[in-house]
């Protein structure tokens, strides 16, 4: 984190992917903790107007900047470009690249519990789990019952129990990032799975903490017929993790 304009340790930068949330991303930007250094808004191709959101916000906040897609890619495609972004710039080893969904659903109070073992070269890679927060009895039961299958299947694939692997928010070490082949990763609804098996292959240290769940009148954008890209890209990470032989470490 930075302090009165000087490097002081490692530093939080923050990926806010975005699609169509021009109603929740100005809230989400102007809630964003004072201890974050960065915040780098990629809108994926959105038509609601959530790119001229995020460019008003960032004449208030100079932490702020703003890459657009022309055209709608994958969440995954937005948290790579990021991911990108964040390594383009000088850090430290254990600098937390944070992701932090615009649609309001992740709470800004949760961000520092997610960064800090990272910041403190405890993890690798740290992800959000709503299943152990008392908020979870307010998640759709579709959502629940969906996650936990999806975690139990997840975990078996990378070789170690994954409690809530949908969960987008996350942090990773530059680090591991500087690790992971980003051009291999899946870039649409299966991201997070597709993450955590070329995770297992780097033999990454993942820790999972405990963050709020929010819901409000946003609707989920994940169909029905997202599911067996899922569940295939799930088998592929348990067969390129048993051929590499790693697995990952939870701390």
């Amino acid at each position: 984190m930075v302090q009165d304009g000087e490097r002081a340790g490692p530093r939080v930068i923050v990926i806010v992917p975005c699609f169509e949330e021009a109603r929740f991303l100005g809230a989400v930007l102007a809630t964003m903790p004072a201890f974050v250094d960065e915040i780098l808004v990629v809108d994926d191709g959105s038509t609601d107007g959530t790119a001229d959101v995020a460019r008003a916000a960032s004449v208030q906040d100079p932490r702020i900047s703003v890459f657009v897609h022309p055209t709608n890619c994958g969440v995954g495609a937005a948290i790579i470009h990021g991911y990108l972004q964040a390594l383009a710039r000088d850090g430290a080893e254990t600098d937390a690249f944070v992701v932090m969904a615009g649609d309001g659903q992740m709470a800004p109070e949760d961000l520092a519990a997610v960064a800090t073992p990272v910041l403190r070269d405890e993890a690798d890679y740290v992800k959000g789990d709503r299943f152990r927060h008392g908020s979870r009895r307010e998640m759709p039961r579709g959502r629940y019952l969906g996650g936990r299958v999806f975690s139990a299947l997840t975990g078996w694939a990378v070789g170690a129990p994954i409690s809530d692997s949908q969960c987008g928010f996350t942090a990773v070490s530059r680090r591991m990032a500087g690790r992971v082949p980003w051009g291999e990763v899946w870039t649409g609804f299966g991201y997070p799975n597709d993450l955590l098996g070329h995770l297992a292959v780097c033999g990454a240290r993942v820790r999972e903490v405990p963050v709020r769940a929010i819901y409000g009148d946003e609707r989920s954008k994940l169909r029905l017929r997202h599911l067996p890209t899922i569940f295939r890209l799930v088998f592929d990470a348990r067969a390129r993790a048993a051929r590499r032989g790693n697995r990952i470490t939870k701390t």
